[in-house]
């Protein structure tokens, strides 16, 4: 037992501190992500909406790539391929200039990618539950079409959105442990240095395994909290028709 505590004690005699520095990154990587992500699968929904089969084309093919792609051919494409596109676009300009990709923004823009190509399928389908008469009823009052996007439509679509948004969250957290093969320092790719060195994969995992739980349990709870926040009107006006009628 004391060895296996002295394995995760901090310093330079264990790995505890690598562990949570790669905790972390998880964590900021899946948090930068997450917007982006977001933004991206939101504007895919919009596309798809359109009534230009070019731009409603272009939606269905995107959502089709990188949902049928696999997530880890997707960030070498991004990462490798990313890397020599800017390269050759550098080299127009001055040949001296090289370019070393971050592995950070290109694990984001990966997993982005993916995570707005679901996205856009839950947002298109939120967009169904939302009535024409929302759309009417904001007309009539004055609003434009953007104030009611913004101040009509949105509000309803993340409530209506938010159960698939909060499965892809955890999908999510999940994947980041893909961008270790590409030597970020992640959770996984700290756990897999320390197992190298020390020569025990069972209790280095096993903690990865309770980080990536605990995690999940965490993202969990502020979930129901954020989705009782969302319904917090919801009861009331139920029971208000419900008197009405």
């Amino acid at each position: 037992m004391a060895d296996l505590l002295k394995l995760f004690s901090y310093g330079t005699t264990g790995w505890g501190d690598e562990i949570l520095a790669g905790a972390w990154l998880t964590i900021r990587l899946a948090l930068a992500t997450l917007p982006f992500g977001l933004l991206v699968g939101f504007g895919v929904a919009l596309m798809k909406r359109s009534k230009s089969r070019w731009v409603h084309g272009l939606a269905s093919i995107y959502a089709t790539v990188f949902r049928g792609l696999p997530e880890l051919l997707t960030l070498f494409l991004i990462y490798y391929g990313g890397q020599l596109v800017v390269q050759k676009l550098v080299g127009l300009i001055s040949s001296d200039v090289q370019i070393q990709a971050s592995a950070f923004l290109a694990g984001m823009i990966a997993l982005g990618l993916v995570f707005a190509a679901y996205a856009s399928e839950v947002f298109a389908s939120a967009f169904q539950g939302i009535t024409r008469g929302q759309w009417e009823g904001a007309h009539a009052i004055g609003l434009n079409r953007t104030q009611t996007m913004l101040l009509v439509i949105v509000p309803q679509l993340l409530r209506l959105a938010l159960p698939g948004l909060a499965n892809l969250w955890l999908n999510l957290l999940k994947d980041t442990s893909l961008v270790s093969v590409i030597a970020l320092a992640d959770l996984l790719r700290q756990t897999s240095l320390a197992v190298h060195v020390t020569k025990q994969p069972f209790p280095f995992y096993l903690v990865a395994c309770l980080l990536y739980l605990v995690m999940s349990i965490i993202s969990t709870f502020g979930i129901v909290a954020i989705e009782r926040w969302a319904e917090r009107g919801q009861g009331r006006r139920t029971n208000e028709r419900g008197a009405l009628a």
